[in-house]
């Protein structure tokens, strides 16, 4: 399956109460340890919008999450001499409906990691994303978190998929399962992140190749880059460059991905690059970016613009619009606002 074939398809239960209320008296118990904390965080998202008729996110003016809701229980011990163990887990939902945001994912679809974590850096092992997704978010002035309007959720991600089969036989574009993770410390500005994982799959028709992601970063003062690299199990590759230079309030940021989907006869390699900018007007942070990726000859360019105003550190309102157009159809326009509370 090329990568058009792979964006097409993207684009054209459990009941977890029972297991919260556990997990809420499990927190709390042990919330009373002297050496442990736990912490319920989490983000509620709701909007208004319609997606790009024709294109891409279903037809119509639709109420749920624009920007993604979830629930994550994380913590850790102090084991002494510097040395905690850590856990986190994070499951994402539909406030719309209550529902688990799709069927296919696992309950714990966002994180579920137990590690150990001191001077050395921290190591994870579970499912988690992996260092390339989990590092090029820094480089979107959406940092990945608007299905109209982000450029990585348009453009970069979808053209890897970290796993084709990590979601119950279907795609997984940003997490690894059964894997290590590790974060290193930051010396002199510079710091790296890892990931693999060990085990085979048993699926029918599964690559064989050991997965890894590598990111290199570094930051000084207002500047960041990121040079990150994959490999899933089936031989797909990727490789991002990000650039970022803060100038007070205003920010400029760009983007340079290549991802490879390798097929049984031939392969298909989509490129995109993206610029893109915020602008900290108090109390309004406005965001902007412009896109074009190109999958084996065909192109696709995308504008979005939007803004946030907060209503208090924890809430904030939002809105953005975003003019796409994909391979040869004609471009379409998708706009949306909503609410957006962490706690």
């Amino acid at each position: 399956m090329s990568h058009k074939s792979l964006l097409s398809t993207l684009r054209s239960t459990r009941t977890a109460a029972p297991l919260l209320t556990a997990l809420v008296s499990a927190a709390a118990a042990t919330g009373a340890m002297a050496q442990s904390n736990v912490t319920i965080s989490g983000t509620i998202d709701a909007a208004m919008y319609r997606g790009f008729d024709g294109i891409a996110i279903s037809k119509g003016t639709q109420v749920g999450s624009l920007q993604r809701s979830d629930l994550t229980f994380s913590g850790k011990e102090d084991l002494g001499g510097g040395l905690a163990t850590t856990f986190r887990l994070s499951t994402r939902f539909e406030p719309d409906t209550g529902a688990t945001e799709q069927s296919n994912k696992p309950f714990w679809y966002g994180e579920s990691t137990v590690g150990l974590k001191g001077g050395f850096g921290h190591v994870r092992i579970g499912r988690a994303m992996d260092a390339v997704t989990a590092n090029d978010w820094a480089y979107d002035p959406w940092e990945n978190f608007d299905r109209l309007a982000s450029p990585a959720w348009q453009f970069w991600h979808y053209n890897y998929a970290v796993d084709r089969r990590g979601n119950a036989g279907s795609a997984e574009y940003f997490r690894l399962n059964n894997g290590v993770f590790y974060d290193s410390p930051t010396y002199g500005g510079v710091s790296v992140s890892v990931n693999t994982s060990f085990e085979k799959s048993t699926a029918a028709g599964a690559g064989q190749a050991t997965p890894y992601g590598l990111a290199l970063k570094y930051g000084t003062g207002g500047f960041k880059t990121t040079f990150s690299s994959g490999r899933n199990a089936d031989g797909d590759t990727v490789k991002f460059l990000g650039l970022k230079q803060a100038f007070g309030d205003f920010t400029v940021m760009g983007a340079y991905d290549v991802s490879t989907y390798r097929g049984s006869v031939s392969n298909s390699t989509a490129r995109s690059a993206t610029l893109g900018a915020t602008w900290q007007l108090n109390p309004v942070l406005l965001q902007a970016s412009i896109g074009r990726m190109s999958v084996d000859g065909d192109h696709s360019q995308m504008v979005s613009l939007g803004g946030r105003y907060p209503l208090s550190k924890r809430t904030y309102l939002y809105s953005s619009v975003s003019r796409f157009k994909m391979y040869q159809k004609d471009g379409a326009t998708g706009f949306g606002a909503g609410v957006n509370h962490s706690f």
